[in-house]
This record gives structure tokens, C-alpha cells and sequence, in this order.
């Protein structure tokens, strides 16, 4: 029986569309099902009906960007306990750090006691003004590359029963 990957991601400039974009065409080369959606439409079903889970989101202020923390909030009593020792992986899309979006996340995940399988990708834009801030990102093909590989690895590792 085929595993189902599930990528959720939230982008408002587009950087992190890229990304996801990226990851579910890697995970398209493995043998899974895979579910993409933006954070806004997706909710705990989806959570509780994927095997393994990336969640991709842009770093505003130094924190995860609220519509993926909105995600969090509304699925985190719904999925306590039920999500137990399932691997997922991050992707941040961010101007000058990252960290802080990645540690909210992995503080998330270790409340569901999710499994990380990878460390966070962060990838920087290096935006720092007003205008480049708000400007749509366009995300190198390095980057890109590392996206990509990441989605594979993990519906990989699904595929192959590794997780």
C-alpha cells in the first residue's frame, strides 16, 4: 500500500511556493502519493491522513509567517497524540536568518512528538528593504536543487519503509 507525503506550505511572495514546488516534484519520482497544499486550506484530516509531512513557510520578523502558525494553532489539539513518531521535514524561505521560523516549527513537532528526518533547509533571499521585502523572490536553481532532493529523500525513505 502506497504512503502518503504531504507537503504544506504557505508563501505570500513566492519564494516558498518555489520551494514546495520543488520538494513535490523531487517526491514525484518515488513511489508515494502526494498531497500538496497551501496552510490555508489544509487541516487536521490531512494532517492525520499523510505518513509523512514537509512544511514549507516563509520567516516574517524573525518568526514563522502567521498563516503557518494559524495551521499549527488550529490542528495541534486535533492531532495531539494521534501523530506520534511520524517524519516530517521544514523548508523556510527567509531574508536574513530562519532560525527562529525553524525552532517554532521543530517546537511544534515535538509537542505531536513528530520525527525529524532531516535538518531545516533555509534558504535566504536576502531581502532587506521594504521593497524587496514585499517584491516577489525568485529562488535559485542551487536552491532549488536542495528542494528538490529533500522531497525525494524523504518519499524515499516512505517508499522504502526506512521511516
Amino acid at each position: 500500500m502506497s504512503k502518503t507525503l504531504l507537503i504544506v506550505h504557505h508563501s505570500l511572495t513566492g519564494g516558498t511556493a518555489q520551494m514546495a514546488a520543488a520538494a513535490a516534484e523531487g517526491a514525484r519520482e518515488e513511489a508515494v502519493i502526494l498531497r500538496a497544499l497551501r496552510a490555508a486550506e489544509a487541516g487536521p484530516d490531512d494532517l492525520l491522513g499523510a505518513d509523512a509531512m514537509i512544511f514549507a513557510a516563509p520567516e516574517n520578523l524573525a518568526s514563522l509567517a502567521g498563516v503557518m502558525k494559524d495551521l499549527f494553532d488550529r490542528c495541534y489539539y486535533p492531532c495531539l497524540g494521534r501523530l506520534n513518531g511520524r517524519p516530517y521535514a521544514m523548508m523556510i524561505c527567509a531574508g536574513s536568518d530562519g532560525e527562529g521560523a525553524a525552532r517554532q516549527i521543530g517546537r511544534i513537532a515535538l509537542g505531536w512528538r513528530l520525527r525529524a528526518v532531516a535538518e531545516p533547509l533555509i534558504v535566504m533571499t536576502h531581502a532587506q528593504s521594504e521593497a524587496a521585502i514585499l517584491a516577489p523572490k525568485v529562488i535559485g536553481v542551487e536552491d532549488l536543487a536542495r528542494c528538490r532532493e529533500l522531497g525525494q529523500a524523504l518519499a524515499a525513505g516512505l517508499a522504502l519503509g526506512v521511516f
